[in-house]
């Protein structure tokens, strides 16, 4: 549970942080809080679950890079831990997770999201990823962004 604090913290954050060199202490003086204060209660927040993160969601169009590429791979259960743990320290991979596969027609475990200024920016970044894996992966694809989906964070609603 959150209280009025708290509400008022997500609220200063959830719209983006303000780009400034120091954003959270512009939230604190907006909220008229000690920064110190504030960030407190934000790690109280996050070590409850309230926040998972806060992280920056660019917009890669908008960076250029217009060729935006879902990797996906078959990559062994015994050593996929070790293996998505590598691929998703490589400079070029924005996230990287593994799912369930969804056999028969879905084989792929691991997923590594990768951008470019062109597809075969892609290609080359996915061609280093399949080097890495090596004989531990069994196939791969890769699914192109057709379009940017918008990306929001936590959200409160308005109380009645």
């Amino acid at each position: 549970m959150i209280d009025d604090t708290d509400r008022q913290i997500i609220a200063a954050m959830q719209g983006g942080l303000p780009l400034v060199p120091a954003p959270f202490a512009k939230i604190a003086a907006r909220l008229e809080m000690d920064e110190g204060d504030l960030m407190a209660r934000i790690a109280a927040m996050k070590a409850s679950g309230v926040i998972r993160r806060i992280a920056a969601a660019p917009n890669h169009y908008k960076l250029g890079m217009t060729a935006n590429g879902m990797t996906v791979w078959d990559v062994e259960d015994a050593r996929i831990a070790e293996l998505g743990a590598q691929v998703g320290a490589l400079p070029f991979v924005t996230h990287c997770y593994e799912r369930p596969r969804a056999l028969p027609d879905w084989p792929y475990n691991l997923f590594a999201m990768v951008h470019g200024a062109s597809g075969d920016e892609v290609e080359e970044k996915r061609a280093q990823i399949a080097a890495l894996l090596g004989a531990a992966c069994r196939g791969h694809d890769i699914l192109y962004s057709t379009r940017i989906l918008k990306k929001t964070g936590l959200r409160l609603k308005e109380r009645n």
